[in-house]
């Protein structure tokens, strides 16, 4: 197997992504964070890269202080699955053992529809996960609203500052949609979110469209900080 490689940030867009795992830990405090984000550093650091069919493991830490969000990209369901059974129980005993008490709160599989990018995007400072769920499984309405989030996006006259980034991700079980965003800033976020409109864009027939869009029954936005982006050495 091969070596660790530690990088800045994932490749969001790269080929041969099957499936994308997305999960969320409690670790309960600023401190616990930073602890468990050394204590994955190390867990994988140590070993040789677990499996072919891993091609990325991410980490950010929660604005919240207390939360740390997991991105994995994957060849396919397939190789995740072997992993589970030979190579993701010694890891997490060693991260256990480092930061006990960790709430583990769920794990969802994606696979990346549309992506949109501002010219020359430098490295995020900030990543912001918007969860969006709906009534029951529809791929058709997923990638409806994922469209219509693009077509209020094409019709803004001036985008939110700080904006560099959107991947959309579609749930394999049909029911919700994942927008994986990187601002420049926590900040610049912030004020996006202050301005006119209910959200990120300004008030017009689009935004409305996505806001209360047929079947959409929840979301959430939640900010992070980039933290570690692991994938395998040559």
């Amino acid at each position: 197997m091969p070596s660790v490689q530690l990088n800045s940030r994932p490749d969001l867009t790269r080929s041969g992504v099957g499936v994308v795992k997305v999960s969320t830990w409690d670790v309960g405090s600023p401190e616990r964070q930073r602890r468990t984000v050394e204590a994955v550093r190390a867990a994988w650091g140590d070993r040789d890269w677990p499996h072919p069919g891993l091609l990325s493991y991410t980490v950010h830490t929660g604005e919240d202080g207390r939360t740390l969000l997991h991105y994995s990209q994957w060849s396919g369901e397939e190789a995740y699955q072997d992993f589970v059974r030979h190579g993701r129980d010694a890891r997490n005993a060693d991260i256990d053992a480092a930061v006990p008490g960790i709430d583990r709160l769920g794990l969802h599989s994606y696979e990346l529809y549309r992506s949109g990018f501002r010219d020359g995007t430098p490295e995020p400072g900030c990543v912001v996960i918007v969860d969006v769920e709906f009534a029951g499984p529809d791929p058709a309405r997923q990638r409806g609203w994922v469209d219509a989030v693009f077509e209020a996006l094409e019709s803004e006259p001036v985008p939110a500052p700080g904006g560099l980034s959107a991947h959309f991700h579609l749930g394999t079980e049909g029911d919700r949609v994942l927008n994986y965003a990187e601002w420049a800033t926590a900040q610049a976020h912030a004020d996006a979110l202050a301005s006119d409109g209910e959200g990120i864009g300004s008030p017009s027939p689009q935004w409305e469209r996505v806001q209360n869009f047929p079947g959409m029954t929840g979301g959430s936005v939640h900010r992070y900080l980039p933290a570690l982006s692991l994938a395998p050495g040559l």
